[in-house]
């Protein structure tokens, strides 16, 4: 079968994020079908832009995969700059749309960029190549940017927007959604009831099973030194942010500073500086900041911490779920979670390998911490294997690339 997958931030592991197009084509590819991306050049979430020397189209093969890289104009934060980005790209698509189905010929189109402003072009490609069309749900918008930032919903580009949800919600054969609760609210803007299929987030089991690249010298000894003293090591992984609440954390390590705990933050992002002096003022000796890692280190760095912490805000956006990929990292890794969140799906809880707690809610980290503290060694290493092996039963891609393939066969049915 030859699939076309369009997603603006797609990356792979050159590129850096977003990681799951590439892994979701590379089981495709292993299973004896071919497969393009079409991405855009320029994406915030990537850590390596494709080198377009100056192209307006670039083609390279990665792992089997095809890639198109359409060039569009560089941009940073979410103003003006990346709706001009946005723009560029979906218009090249349009505009490309005859060529893309003469060389691809595909048997499915799949619009996967986090906004649905692609689905235009992809219905397009998918009438000319007679292919079937999905449309992939990341994150709900209009409704992200309405009630994270704060837009009217009669703002221009929030009415293009909600045009958009709700012409693939329509016209696309097959709707796949990251997120678990989402079905009221698709049906609500026209999707047939048949059409939806939940299929979350994934890990790569092979870069687990293979030798960890070892961790930053000074990374690791000053986490061993830490577990020599006795502390209980609780670890954060992943990028500083508003998002990610770690003000919570660190009011939380206020209360305990005369427990046997010691508090590691890994990564970077835009909250880092002002999280850093804020553990200054607090006196917060025994909460300790690194630097970024590599994806390959991530395992080292869970052998080393004793729970992995995941917080969110209370965000009334939630409630259609959550698919955060750290956790996959903690629970491959082993590790018992205290996760502080509310939302309309646990993934926690569902594994059973850790605890919930209410979200922004220092005392409730606390309470947290304290029990897992409080189980005996074993319990807490029995949480962190159920946790594990639910990510390999559920949650790896030649798990979830089968499972994609299935949803294609399944709307034939209904064609």
């Amino acid at each position: 079968m030859n699939i076309l997958l369009i997603n603006h931030y797609a990356g792979s592991i050159h590129h850096g994020m977003e990681y799951r197009p590439y892994y979701l084509a590379r089981e495709w590819v292993r299973l004896g079908h071919r497969v393009r991306i079409v991405a855009a050049s320029q994406a915030h979430v990537r850590t390596r832009a494709p080198e377009m020397l100056g192209r307006s189209r670039r083609d390279e093969n990665i792992d089997g995969i095809h890639y198109t890289w359409f060039a569009t104009p560089p941009y940073r934060g979410n103003g003006v700059g990346r709706v001009r980005n946005i723009g560029a790209f979906v218009w090249r698509l349009w505009s490309e749309a005859r060529t893309l189905a003469r060389e691809v010929a595909p048997q499915v189109v799949i619009a996967s960029s986090t906004y649905p402003l692609d689905i235009w072009p992809a219905h397009r490609i998918a009438r000319l190549s007679r292919a079937r069309l999905l449309h992939e749900v990341h994150d709900l918008w209009p409704l992200s940017p309405m009630e994270l930032g704060g837009f009217s919903r009669h703002h221009p580009f929030i009415r293009l927007l909600q045009a958009a949800e709700d012409y693939a919600c329509r016209n696309a054969d097959t709707i796949v959604s990251i997120l678990p609760r989402v079905r009221e609210h698709l049906e609500a803007r026209g999707m047939a009831p048949h059409k939806l299929h939940l299929i979350p987030n994934g890990l790569d089991p092979a870069e687990w099973l293979a030798e960890p690249a070892a961790l930053p010298e000074a990374l690791d000894a000053h986490l061993a030194g830490l577990r020599a003293q006795g502390r209980t090591v609780v670890g954060y992984a992943g990028s500083h942010g508003l998002a990610n609440a770690l003000d919570t954390l660190l009011d939380a390590a206020r209360l305990l500073r005369d427990r046997p705990f010691a508090f590691v933050l890994v990564g970077d992002g835009p909250e880092k500086a002002r999280l850093e002096r804020r553990a200054r003022e607090l006196g917060l000796a025994h909460l300790h900041f690194a630097a970024p890692i590599g994806k390959a280190q991530i395992p080292a760095l869970m052998a080393r911490i004793d729970i992995a912490y995941l917080g969110w805000q209370r965000q009334p956006l939630y409630r259609f779920g959550i698919a955060p990929n750290k956790l996959l990292d903690y629970m491959m890794g082993g590790c018992p979670v205290l996760h502080a969140v509310e939302a309309g799906n646990d993934p926690v809880r569902d594994a059973c390998c850790g605890l919930t707690v209410a979200p922004e809610d220092p005392a409730a980290v606390v309470r947290g911490l304290e029990a897992l503290l409080a189980m005996p060694l074993a319990a807490r290493r029995a949480l962190g294997e159920r946790g594990r092996a639910y990510a390999l039963a559920n949650l790896t891609y030649p798990v979830l690339g089968r499972r994609f393939l299935t949803t294609f066969a399944h709307e034939a049915s209904h064609g």
